[in-house]
């Protein structure tokens, strides 16, 4: 197979911003997260759980929908609790573009 075999549908290169953090929350649970800014996904941030590979494009208004981060990262209500914490202070607001 050669590279003119696949039928791409997007493929595009652009400068990103990644912060990197690790910390523990109240109720003792380790987050190493990779936090990227891109201009790809709406004002969104690409957030990656770098320990279990688990990562979700999210916003702001996806800390405030149930379930959210509890089926995105296989938490505990208690755990995504925690972290929707963590991520009001990392993410912003949404900004939709036409």
């Amino acid at each position: 197979m050669q590279l003119k075999d696949f039928d791409f549908l997007s493929d595009s290169t652009e400068q990103t911003s990644t912060r990197f953090v690790t910390f523990i929350t109240p109720g003792l649970r380790r987050f190493d997260l990779a936090v990227t800014t891109t201009n790809r996904f709406y004002g969104k941030k690409l957030v990656v759980d770098m320990q279990s590979g688990r990562s979700g494009v999210l916003g702001a208004d996806d800390l405030e929908e149930e379930g959210v981060l509890e089926s995105v990262f296989r938490l505990s209500d208690d755990e995504a609790a925690e972290l929707a914490q963590f991520l009001t202070f990392v993410l912003g607001d949404v900004h939709f573009t036409d």
